[in-house]
């Protein structure tokens, strides 16, 4: 077998899940994942990206299904998501994307109000872990499985008007180190990925705002969501094996320079 059959079979046989992935990042990643083999559940809000992210997954020859959620409906929604995910995919989660975030617009302290804190939190955070402990036991029950939240720079750093949202995905990185302590002697692997700022076509508006905001940053431009799909396809891959507990950055050195 050559390096690129082996390579682009890596997920073969698995069945991921993957949160807001009916556009930008998570689509990217969905993409990526049936390209290596995964049979992947998209999932959001939109029914109808929905159908386009799996029509585009299909005619690349690979294996995806829809399955609508909103995930600040609480643990009835997310528990109907992992069942429904689960027929779909014929069989347990195995492979679980924790993509799906509340953007907060650029807003200072004093703007954010009670109802998007709320909405934040719920998706952010309360949805991850609520989803996450409704996949693993199936995980525990076939033998292991390996799962990838989306964090962010913003919650390693600092950024003024960006508070609230880098709070979430701080606790989104402290939720990966400790489900990573309590799952890895059970062969379940949890990590994250980092991204900076990122070019998709869902943000294609900002994208010369992007470019203004990576000029100082050591590769000097944004990345791209196939960036940040390839180390999520990395992290969830038996190449990641002995990686539990992992922030890693794709941001072009960002973090690096700070």
């Amino acid at each position: 077998m050559s390096e690129s059959t082996h390579t682009s079979q890596r997920l073969a046989g698995r069945r991921a899940l993957v949160t807001g992935s009916t556009s930008g990042i998570g689509r990217s990643v969905a993409e990526a994942l049936a390209r290596e083999g995964a049979t992947v559940v998209v999932s959001g809000r939109n029914r109808i990206e929905g159908a386009a992210a799996v029509a585009a997954i299909t005619a690349e020859g690979g294996t995806a299904h829809f399955v609508a959620a909103d995930l600040a409906n609480g643990a009835s929604a997310i528990e109907r998501l992992v069942d429904e995910a689960a027929q779909a995919a014929g069989g347990a989660i195995d492979l679980l994307v924790n993509n799906a975030a509340q953007v907060i617009p650029a807003q200072s302290l004093l703007e954010v109000d009670e109802a998007l804190a709320d909405r934040a939190l719920a998706v952010n955070v309360k949805a991850p872990a609520l989803l996450t402990k409704a996949v693993v036991p199936g995980m525990l029950k076939a033998g292991g499985g390996a799962i990838v939240n989306l964090g962010s720079v913003n919650g390693v750093i600092g950024m003024a008007i960006a508070a609230f949202y880098g709070a979430t995905k701080a606790a989104l990185h402290s939720l990966t180190a400790s489900w990573a302590a309590e799952l890895a002697s059970q062969n379940v692997r949890v990590n994250a990925v980092a991204p900076g700022p990122t070019m998709t076509p869902a943000n294609a508006h900002f994208h010369d705002l992007l470019r203004e905001l990576t000029a100082d940053v050591p590769d000097q431009r944004p990345g791209t969501g196939d960036e940040v799909a390839a180390a999520v396809v990395f992290l969830l891959s038996d190449q990641a094996s002995h990686i539990h507990g992992a922030v890693l950055p794709v941001d072009g050195g960002l973090l690096s320079a700070r």
